[in-house]
This record gives C-alpha cells, sequence and structure tokens, in this order.
C-alpha cells in the first residue's frame, strides 16, 4: 500500500462497498459514495469467497460483473484496504463505463478462496 501513499486511487467495486452506508463508514468520508459511477467488468463472475458472506470474482468468459469505479484519496484508500483485509489482493483490471474503458483496481481473492458453486447475488 505505501507505493500508493499521497496518490488517488480508481477502484472497480463490485460487492459491500457498492452500499452508501458501508462505503461511507468505511470509507471515512461523507462523499465518497456520491461519487461512485457505473461500470462492468468483461470476462469475470462474482461468487461467494468461501467461508464468508462475501464476494470475489472468478474469470469466466462471456460473463459480466457490474458494479462502480471511485476514485479515492490515500486515506481512504487506506481505510478500504484495511476493510479488505488479506483475503483479497489489489488487482489491476480494465472496467467499461459510460465514458469508455478504464483502468483501475480491483480487490480480488486468490482462485482457490472462490466457492465456484455459489454466485453472490
Amino acid at each position: 500500500m505505501s507505493a500508493w501513499r499521497g496518490r488517488s486511487v480508481i477502484l472497480f467495486v463490485y460487492g459491500t462497498l457498492l452500499d452508501a452506508g458501508v462505503l461511507t463508514r468505511v470509507g471515512g468520508e461523507a462523499g465518497l459514495a456520491r461519487r461512485l459511477r457505473p461500470a462492468r467488468l468483461d470476462g469475470w463472475r462474482r461468487v461467494v469467497l468461501r467461508g464468508t458472506p462475501y464476494p470475489t470474482l472468478l474469470p469466466a468468459a462471456g460473463a459480466v460483473v457490474a458494479g462502480a469505479v471511485l476514485r479515492v484519496g490515500a486515506a481512504a484508500f487506506a481505510r478500504l484496504c484495511a476493510y479488505e483485509g488479506s483475503a483479497y489482493g489489489l488487482v489491476p483490471v480494465r472496467v467499461v463505463t459510460a465514458r469508455g474503458g478504464l483502468r483501475a483496481r480491483c480487490w480480488i481473492a486468490p482462485p482457490w478462496r472462490a466457492d465456484r458453486a455459489r454466485g453472490w447475488p
């Protein structure tokens, strides 16, 4: 995370951070939820992270994950990293927004942690 110090980061979120209350509480900034912009991630599907009620992503040809992009500063990014914890790694992805393609970062767990049989609602 130290590589991000002082810089803003564009995140693709697809699970609990889409909830305005969760994002505000965890990110520590009242305006974060207003900055969410719809986006999709092609070639992935959302499934349950084994042993938790939370989602992760798995590569899947033809699948699409709906979510949102969000630009955050260093302080909010640090809090969001702490919330996501060690189960996830921050992975570079290319998402599609109303304005076109965009590079972002996304928290994804290692594939062995995914429950392939259970989609996340």
